[in-house]
């Protein structure tokens, strides 16, 4: 299996996961319940966010909707088409930020917000996708101060 379909298939599992979760919490609580599984510490709570990352952007749906459409675009047509050269780090990264956009933009188009729900009572509520992206874009940062500056030395044949 090559490492492109790999990617694909990270993509898929993860905005499954994130669909579940958020359908677990819509279907199960009352917008604005929370339910603490470490008392001050973690809780489940139910939120909508009609913005943007840290509720920024309130209410620009279509700001919001369209950037992303472009965005996630622009990552399939790298991820497909530039990055079987490079350290797997880099497809990997790129498929955990498109996953997170396309589930977020999946409750975008349906609800006109994103479900959150993971509360960790020291910064805004998230989700599953949200996870993706920040993860995706540490990934990203690691790769480009380890691994981009290695390859490219590599590819003009100096040491």
């Amino acid at each position: 299996m090559g490492r492109i379909t790999i990617c694909y298939i990270i993509i898929a599992v993860s905005i499954i996961i994130d669909q579940i979760t958020k359908y677990i919490v819509r279907t199960n609580m009352v917008l604005g319940e929370s339910i603490p599984v470490i008392e001050n510490v973690f809780h489940i709570t139910y939120f909508r966010n009609s913005g943007a990352a840290f509720g920024i952007l309130q209410g620009q749906t279509t700001l919001l909707t369209v950037l992303p459409i472009i965005l996630i675009a622009a990552i399939l047509f790298f991820l497909t088409a530039k990055t079987r050269e490079n350290h797997f780090l880099l497809p990997l990264s790129l498929a955990l930020i498109c996953s997170g956009g396309i589930g977020n933009l999946i409750d975008r188009l349906r609800f006109g917000a994103v479900v959150d729900f993971l509360d960790f009572r020291v910064f805004p509520i998230f989700n599953v996708a949200d996870s993706c992206v920040v993860i995706g874009c540490g990934l990203l940062i690691i790769y480009m101060f380890v691994f981009e500056k290695t390859e490219k030395t590599q590819s003009s044949g100096t040491v």
